[in-house]
Order: C-alpha cells, then structure tokens, then sequence
C-alpha cells in the first residue's frame, strides 16, 4: 500500500500511529491516486490530510481494519458510493 500527505493539511494527532500500525509506503499524491482503492482520513480540522491507496481488496480491508483498531471512524461505511474520491473516509468519532 502507499501512502501520501497532502500539501498544504496539518497531519492528525494521531498520525505516527497510523504509520505504526500500517505497512505503508511513501509515495507522492499522484502516485496514491492511481491505486485500486482509496482511503482517507481527516485531521482534527476536518480536512483529509493523508491519502493510503490499496491495489488489492484484501490490502484495503486490512488497512480498514488497522485504522478502526486504533478508534477511527469510517464515515463512508453505510455510503452506497465514494466520497472525495475515497472508498473510505477515517476520522476521530
């Protein structure tokens, strides 16, 4: 799976656990965003600042799993499509 922050976002509090937790590697945005499948999470603010990006369903459903693990919520979870053109969309409860 890789990973990218986005410019301009302030990384969550919560962030070095996120990279503790999950295998990822570092990549640019554009590079994340030509993967299968998209997973976001929001900082404190609001605004999604990281991108994780996942070829494989299997990759994908880990990282989901990993991400609620550490509390996070997926606000997509009962959404019929994607959203900011993330399948999955991770933040504080």
């Amino acid at each position: 799976m890789k990973t990218a922050l986005l410019d301009g976002k302030t990384p969550a509090n919560f962030d070095k656990n996120i990279i503790g937790n999950l295998l990822l590697d570092i990549a640019s945005s554009a590079e994340v965003r030509q993967e299968k499948m998209l997973i976001g999470v929001r900082n404190e603010a609001g605004d999604i600042y990281r991108l994780i990006g996942a070829t494989k369903v299997n990759s994908f459903n880990n990282a989901v799993e990993e991400l609620e693990d550490l509390g996070l919520v997926d606000e997509l979870k009962d959404a019929a499509a994607p959203a900011d053109g993330c399948d999955a969309i991770f933040s504080l409860p």
